[in-house]
């Protein structure tokens, strides 16, 4: 199979089920705050919870990884920050900007992606990576999305602690540390990938639904900042973390954290847009942003990362 073509198969699943919510959005009127509290509330949890109790890396590994996702996010964040306000933008824009270049698609996008290039440490890499994310995507992420809407800043730091998934990661990684964690085949340990299974079907149903709803016209040319700086700079700053984090110790982790770095924007910054969204209908808003930015960045990934992972299986940087 090659290159290209696996690929494809990363990518044509994910571009499938938005279709089917693209298409869905065309033919009815569908609101989507629902199924974002749900995904945010209860499956996107369980989803985190599951891979971070069944994981096998390394405790050691696994800490430098998400030292150096942690990294990744806030210098991300603090560079498009800057890049946003130098360019004028304003909220809710600079916000959705903030959200689209700083977090990685590295779920359904970045586990069968870094499966197919480097095997099972491709996919346990994927997998911490993205619990790594969400910490910050539900705690600095929630406070960008929320606080263009917020009374104060204060109101929209505390909005953080009033999810439950920053309570569930300390949780599995208690429940790890502690050796309590119960076995795979387990009616609760099914029942909780069950759940968690399900917000990546949820999530680009919802992407669809939105992408049917948003002016392509008017958000099309205001995107190219966020989606560069996502999928040419994220890459290099992931290269310049994994060397300062040690985390090249082990040249496949490393390779697999630049190329979870350098996948498309992720689907849950829509989610944060679409939960704290104003409304007030005047504008570009944030969640048509994201989701031109999700859309975007997605079909033009296919060119980078292919070029991408040819140059990190050849050993040229890492």
């Amino acid at each position: 199979m090659s290159l290209l073509s696996a690929l494809g198969d990363a990518i044509l699943p994910v571009l499938s089920v938005a279709a089917v919510g693209f298409a869905l959005g065309k033919t009815r009127e569908i609101d989507v705050q629902p199924l974002s509290t749900v995904t945010i509330y209860v499956l996107t949890p369980a989803l985190i919870v599951h891979s971070i109790a069944t994981s096998e890396m390394s405790g050691g590994l696994a800490a430098r990884i998400v030292g150096g996702v942690l990294a990744f996010s806030v210098v991300m964040i603090l560079l498009s920050e800057v890049v946003g306000r130098l360019l004028g933008e304003s909220e809710p824009v600079l916000g959705a900007l903030v959200l689209s270049s700083s977090f990685a698609n590295a779920g359904n996008y970045g586990i069968p992606l870094a499966a197919f290039a480097f095997g099972t440490t491709g996919r346990s890499t994927a997998v911490m990576f993205i619990a790594a994310q969400s910490v910050v995507m539900y705690t600095v992420g929630v406070f960008v999305a929320s606080r263009g809407t917020e009374a104060s800043t204060l109101d929209a730091v505390t909005e953080v602690f009033r999810l439950p998934l920053v309570y569930a990661v300390i949780a599995a990684w208690a429940a790890r540390w502690v050796g309590v964690v119960p076995a795979t085949d387990t009616a609760a340990m099914e029942t909780l990938q069950l759940v968690g299974d399900a917000s990546i079907p949820v999530m680009l149903l919802m992407l669809g639904i939105q992408l049917a709803n948003t002016r392509h016209g008017a958000t099309l040319s205001r995107v190219g900042v966020a989606t560069s700086l996502k999928l040419f700079v994220a890459p290099a700053v992931g290269v310049a973390i994994a060397l300062l984090f040690g985390i090249t110790a082990d040249s496949t982790v490393a390779r697999v954290f630049v190329l979870e770095c350098a996948t498309p924007v992720a689907v849950t910054p829509l989610l944060l847009t679409i939960e704290y969204d104003a409304g007030d209908g005047e504008g570009l808003s944030g969640p048509e942003y994201v989701s031109t930015a999700i859309f975007v960045s997605t079909v033009a990934s296919v060119v980078t990362l292919t070029g991408l992972i040819a140059i990190l299986e050849s050993g040229a940087v890492i």
